[in-house]
């Protein structure tokens, strides 16, 4: 039977995803494992891979064209298989138009009107699961979460299943869970194949003693005779159809084209010796400083994917190779002089055009929101450091980790936050929230765009404790792998640019924070004291405040009791 392939939500924020390219085309055969396009999303470029077999019949969406969540990408199925009834089914488009496709991407293989009939007969009686039989559904694993993508599956059908055993990973855009199903027995059914998307509390597997039998029951699941909530399929079908007609030929022929380009550039870069390797592949080896060359590819061709790159060890010899290659080419080692060329006018003025990423898009969008809807006010002050950082040198003396002055920092603000609750609140439209715990948010920029790891219960926690926590969670943000209970549930949040040599700027709040703390780097600075000059390290901090639920009054009191803490340390640890 055709399986209809549709584009997974990939994150949270995810609407849309862009097909960088396919890699496959229509005709070709397709094992579980293979990459079929690239899908660049709001946070990342991810692969797409399949986990049916059969050959690749329809491509809905061309290379370069983004689809919304949920639209039809491609069809799998049997060579020649009439797969019309699939597509119409999935939301597909008319079937005068299908019928167009079909005469054109299969063999115009007559269709079978009896298993159509039988296929299209709606199931009246409601069937009972089984005695003995469970389901396993997806979990809600956060409060934005609707969808969840199987990553992989850890137990087969028939394999003997555990309370306590991990069923199978379950990926947003920044987090990688264990689904755990709780019920011991024999896993009698997948509902779910990896790399494909589920809804929250839909049916991902059944578990039960060998030998049952859950077909029928599935059967009706599906068809919706037990009364299961199916998304409509009205939307899907208005978001995948084109926006103007076009004849069937000009709609397949570009991924046609472009699946056909994608694999000959495979095949030319072998034949050269150049490196095949998929996007996130060649970022995540150039975050870890690994050299992509080096790494064996077990995709299509020999290709370099994500998990190869996770599972590459890189020697000690390699280390050192490179520390010779960098050292050779090195600015600074390079004694020739330049030459410097001439300058050549352009014949006229030119520009070029970025298209927006996935993220770019929904950072414009969620930053805008924050900007243009929360009233922001900003209040600057200046600390005077000199105190911090003697007593940050003194700490680190005994500290078992290393605590840095954003770590200060963030402990200060807790400490401030519990004598100044206001600052603690959030915006909820119709009542002001003012929350009893402390959860500090530490903006981190990475090269997609910023994430926001939350250090929880910061209040209560030692310098130490937070230095630490902190260590990780920057850890986990940059290979991707924050827990979403690990970047949600901030109620302030600080962004610190100092590190980068800025002394002064503005941030914006970081919803539903009413505050945001911009720090600045310490700076050497004269001062008069006691009528002399004196030089003292001074940091300017600005907190940006939504006046709907901060007055000025209460925000300059919280800076008040920030700076008290920070220029003498030792008060925040009483």
């Amino acid at each position: 039977m055709a399986e209809v392939i549709r584009m997974p939500r990939l994150s949270d924020t995810m609407a849309e995803g862009k097909i960088v390219g396919w890699n496959k085309k229509v005709g070709d055969n397709v094992k579980p494992g293979d990459v079929l396009a690239e899908v660049e999303t709001d946070k990342a470029t991810m692969e797409l891979e399949s986990y049916n077999e059969g050959v690749l019949l329809y491509i809905g969406v061309n290379a370069g064209e983004a689809a919304d969540v949920d639209a039809v990408l491609a069809v799998i199925g049997k060579e020649g298989e009439d797969f019309k009834e699939a597509l119409n089914g999935a939301g597909g488009g008319t079937e005068e138009k299908v019928t167009e496709k079909a005469e054109i991407k299969t063999d115009s293989t007559p269709p079978k009107a009896p298993e159509a009939d039988k296929k299209s007969a709606p199931v009246s009686a409601r069937v009972s699961l089984p005695e003995g039989a469970k389901e396993i559904r997806m979990p809600l694993l956060s409060d934005t979460m609707t969808e969840g993508k199987i990553i992989s599956w850890n137990k087969a059908v028939g394999d003997t299943v555990k309370a306590d055993d991990v069923l199978a990973d379950v990926e947003t855009d920044k987090a990688t869970m264990e689904v755990v199903g709780y019920e011991e027995g024999t896993l009698l059914y997948i509902g779910v194949e990896a790399g494909n998307a589920a809804q929250i509390n839909e049916i991902i597997a059944i578990v039960g003693k060998a030998g049952t039998d859950v077909s029928a029951y599935v059967a009706a699941e599906k068809s919706g005779a037990n009364g299961a909530a199916t998304p409509p399929k009205a939307p899907e079908t208005e978001s995948i159809e084109p926006p103007a007609p076009q004849a069937a030929p000009a709609e397949i022929a570009p991924a046609e084209i472009a699946a056909a380009e994608i694999t000959s550039t495979i095949e030319a870069a072998s034949a050269t010796g150049r490196v095949i390797a998929s996007p996130l592949a060649k970022k995540l080896a150039a975050d870890k400083g690994i050299d992509i060359s080096k790494v064996h590819g077990t995709g299509d061709g020999g290709r370099v994917v994500k998990k190869d790159v996770d599972e590459y060890k890189v020697t000690a010899s390699q280390n050192v190779n490179t520390a010779v290659a960098v050292e050779k080419d090195s600015p600074s080692v390079n004694t020739k002089p330049m030459a410097v060329a001439a300058f050549a006018s352009a014949a006229e003025e030119g520009h070029t055009d970025v298209p927006l990423t996935q993220m770019r898009k929904v950072i414009a969008r969620r930053l805008g929101e924050s900007m243009f809807t929360a009233p922001h006010f900003y209040l600057t002050m200046e600390l005077t450091m000199d105190n911090a950082m003697a007593a940050r040198t003194a700490i680190n003396e005994i500290s078992p980790v290393k605590v840095s002055f954003n770590d200060m920092i963030i402990k200060a603000c807790a400490a401030a936050l519990r004598l100044h609750p206001d600052v603690n609140s959030s915006w909820m439209g119709e009542f002001i929230r003012k929350n009893n715990h402390i959860h500090i948010g530490s903006a981190l920029a990475l090269p997609e765009g910023l994430i926001v790891p939350v250090i929880k219960f910061a209040d209560q926690k030692t310098l130490s404790q937070i230095a630490a926590e902190a260590k990780e969670l920057y850890a986990k943000a940059k290979d991707k792998k924050l827990q979403p209970a690990e970047f949600s549930g901030n109620t302030f949040t600080v962004s610190n640019l100092g590190m980068m040599d800025i002394e002064e700027f503005t941030a914006i709040i970081n919803p539903p924070d009413s505050c945001i703390l911009a720090v600045g780097k310490i700076k050497e600075t004269v001062v008069s004291r006691n009528g002399k000059f004196e030089t003292a390290n001074i940091m300017k901090v600005t907190l940006s405040c939504d006046h709907r639920s901060v007055d000025g009054a209460v925000g300059a009191a919280f800076l008040q009791t920030l700076k008290k803490f920070v220029e003498n340390p030792v008060t925040m640890l009483v």
